[in-house]
């Protein structure tokens, strides 16, 4: 089986992760979680550490490893972010790095699948379509959200793919010698 790596950002559909990190585990699956401090505003470390039965990961500096970012780079097959909100997405489309995720995603160097989550008129953004299309180009893989009510109460493409369809993309991108 993988190594799976899950990084999650401040949006409200972090919720919905949790039943990703918890399929991947029943499915046999190594899951380490990476979370941004907006996430933990949403969604408690303690959640994620009982689903991946693993610590959670959210600082560059305090943690129980050396180099958190270069070893949960190297330990993973495959890195999904999700929900990958706009922020995420246009740090890592222009290289920036300045907190744990950010820095995991410059550090990686096989797969990296995002799936977007935000307000319908965020999503519709040139900028944020310009940063979708940049990551498409250095190789990662989007998973597009879907149209329907967002947590604001708008209708319109923004919501999270759902768990399933994450969990589909994951497992059809695990490399060849882990599945």
């Amino acid at each position: 089986m993988a190594e799976i790596l899950i990084g999650i950002t401040g949006g409200i559909a972090a919720y919905k992760t949790a039943t990703i990190v918890s399929q991947l585990r029943q499915r046999g699956h190594g899951v380490n979680v990476a979370m941004t401090e907006s996430a933990l505003e949403l969604v408690g470390k303690a959640t994620f550490e009982a689903l991946s039965g693993r610590p959670v990961q959210s600082s560059l500096f305090h943690s129980d490893r050396i180099h958190t970012h270069i070893e949960l780079a190297r330990e993973a097959d495959l890195f999904c972010i999700a929900p990958a909100t706009a922020n995420i997405l246009s740090k890592a489309a222009h290289g920036i790095a300045d907190d744990l995720l950010s820095t995991l995603i410059l550090s990686f160097d096989k797969t990296i699948i995002f799936a977007p989550a935000m307000n319908p008129t965020m999503w519709k953004k040139t900028i944020i379509q310009n940063n979708v299309q940049k990551l498409i180009e250095f190789g990662a893989t989007i998973i597009y959200p879907e149209s329907g009510r967002t947590s604001c109460g708008e209708i319109g493409v923004g919501r999270m793919a759902s768990p399933e369809i994450i969990l589909n993309e994951i497992e059809k991108n695990i490399p060849q010698k882990n599945k």
